[in-house]
C-alpha cells in the first residue's frame, strides 16, 4: 500500500513528493573515506561496499515515476550507489522529460529551478532506497557553457543547494589532460565553499580508458576512478597502479564494458561483467556496473533492470559480506602457489583478509591452481569451498590443513568459480 501511495503522489508533482515523501530508513550518509583510506565508511563509521549502477540519463530522461521505478528496483538488486549526470549525456543544455532546461539562456549561473526541482525529487527517492547518487556536476562535453570564468560559482550554487543532502557524492569527467587540471581545480574549490567539504569529490577521465591517477596528488581528490570501456585487461593494472599510490586514496573501477553493450569488440555477456567485477574488487578497487539499455534509454530499460549481470552483482555483494571484516581485503597473488593470472582478459586472482582470517580467490573459467595454505592465519584446519559467482550457490570441500600447499580445480560446468579458504575457529 505504501508504494501505490507514493506512486500516485509521483504523478501529481515533483514539488508534493519532495515535501510530503518521508523516507522509512534513512542511511547514515554522505560517506566519508576510512582511516586506512581503502574504503568508504558513512557518518558512524561503518564500512560501505560501493556497489555503483550506471543511470547517467536518470535525471533528464525519465519521468519522476519512472525513476522511481528504476530507484527501487536498483536498491533491491543490491547497489548502493548510482552514478548519474546532473544535465545528462551531452553539451548539458538539453531540456528533461518536461520541457524544463537545466539553465535559463544556457547560462549555468542562471539555473532553472524547476529542472533542479526534478533533480531534488529524484535524489530524495533514492534516499528512501538507501541509494547514494555520484553526481557528475561537469563533463567535458559541457565545457562550452561550464568554463574556467562561470565554474567555481557554479560548483558553488550546486553544494550549497545540497549542501545538506547526505545522500550525494560528487563527480567531474573530464577529458584526461592537463588542459583541464584549472576547471576542475575551480569546479573543487567552488564545492568547498559552497558546502565546507560536507560531500566528498572524485573524477573519471573520459574518454576512456584512463584513471584519475595524472592528478593523485591533487588535494581536493579524495578518491580515485576510472573508466577501462572495452579494455577488461587493463583493470588489473590500472587498479593495481592506483592502488599502490601515496598518498592512499580508495579506488572505484567506474566504468567498463556494459552489459549487452555491441561496440566493444566482443559480446558483454553475464560471465564478462563478472569477470570485470571481480578483477576490479580482489585487485584492491571498488566497482560500478551498467547495462547498455538504461545508459542509451532504450525502450528495454525496464527489463534491463533484472538483467542477469545487474542480479549477479547482488550475488557478488552478498558473497563479500559474509566475509570477516570485508572491509580488510588486501590483494596478494602470492596466495598462489601455482596457477596465478594477471596478463589478458581471464584472470585468476586472489585477496585476503588482512590478518589471514579468510582468503578469496577468482577463477575466471575452467582451471587447475595450487594455494598456499599457510597464508591463512594459524589454526590446525581451514574450512574450504566454492561459491558459484552466478547463483551464489557453495559446495563444501574437506576440511584442509593450512600447513602445506593445496591443490585444486574449478568444479565441473562452472564458466568461473570463486574459492573460498576460512579459519575454521571462527577467528
Amino acid at each position: 500500500m505504501e508504494k501505490i501511495v507514493r506512486k500516485i503522489i509521483l504523478s501529481v508533482t515533483s514539488l508534493t513528493i519532495f515535501a510530503v515523501s518521508a523516507p522509512a530508513k534513512q542511511p547514515a550518509y554522505p560517506v566519508k573515506v576510512s582511516e586506512n583510506s581503502r574504503y568508504f565508511v558513512d557518518q558512524k563509521g561503518n564500512p560501505v561496499f560501493w556497489l555503483g549502477t550506471t543511470q547517467w540519463q536518470i535525471f533528464r530522461e525519465y519521468t519522476l515515476e519512472e525513476a522511481g521505478t528504476i530507484l527501487e528496483k536498483t536498491g533491491s538488486n543490491g547497489f548502493a550507489f548510482v552514478q548519474a549526470m546532473l544535465m545528462g549525456v551531452g553539451d548539458g543544455t538539453q531540456p528533461n522529460v518536461y520541457g524544463q532546461k537545466p539553465w535559463i539562456n544556457n547560462d549555468p549561473l542562471t539555473p532553472n529551478e524547476a529542472y533542479f526541482k526534478n533533480v531534488d525529487s529524484v535524489i530524495r527517492i533514492a534516499r528512501e532506497n538507501n541509494l547514494v547518487f555520484s553526481v557528475t556536476l561537469y563533463h567535458q562535453r559541457y565545457r562550452n557553457y561550464i568554463t574556467l570564468k562561470n565554474a567555481r560559482a557554479w560548483a558553488k550554487w550546486l553544494a550549497q543547494r545540497y549542501k545538506d543532502v547526505p545522500n550525494i557524492v560528487w563527480s567531474m569527467t573530464p577529458e584526461a589532460k592537463q588542459e583541464f587540471v584549472p576547471i576542475l581545480r575551480e569546479l573543487a574549490a567552488g564545492l568547498h565553499e559552497g558546502d565546507g567539504g560536507h560531500h566528498l569529490i572524485t573524477f573519471k577521465p573520459d574518454p576512456a580508458p584512463y584513471s584519475s591517477s595524472f592528478i593523485h596528488n591533487e588535494n581536493w581528490l579524495d578518491f580515485n576512478s576510472m573508466q577501462t570501456w572495452n579494455g577488461v585487461k587493463l583493470i588489473y593494472p590500472m587498479v593495481t597502479k592506483d592502488y599502490n599510490l601515496k598518498p592512499i586514496k580508495p579506488v572505484l573501477m567506474a566504468e567498463g564494458a556494459y552489459e549487452a553493450g555491441s561496440e566493444y569488440g566482443f559480446d558483454v555477456t553475464p560471465l564478462w561483467v563478472r569477470r570485470q567485477a571481480y578483477y576490479s574488487y580482489l585487485a584492491g578497487a571498488h566497482h560500478t556496473y551498467g547495462h547498455n539499455d538504461s545508459w542509451r534509454v532504450l525502450p528495454t530499460w525496464k527489463k534491463a533492470l533484472d538483467a542477469p549481470g545487474a542480479c549477479q552483482m547482488g550475488v557478488l555483494k552478498k558473497i563479500f559480506l559474509a566475509r570477516k571484516e570485508w572491509w580488510y581485503l588486501v590483494p596478494d597473488q602470492s596466495i598462489f602457489a601455482s596457477g596465478d593470472k594477471t596478463d589478458g582478459r581471464v584472470l585468476n586472482l586472489a585477496a585476503r583478509h588482512k590478518d589471514g582470517k579468510w582468503i578469496m580467490v577468482y577463477l575466471g573459467s575452467k582451471t587447475s591452481f595450487s594455494v598456499n595454505m599457510n597464508k591463512i592465519t594459524a589454526a590446525s584446519k581451514v574450512n574450504a569451498f566454492w561459491v558459484d559467482p552466478k547463483t551464489g550457490d557453495s559446495v563444501s570441500i574437506d576440511s584442509l590443513s593450512n600447513k602445506a600447499v593445496g591443490s585444486f580445480s574449478t568444479p565441473d560446468g562452472w564458466e568461473d568459480a570463486i574459492l573460498i579458504l576460512e579459519t575454521s575457529d571462527g577467528n
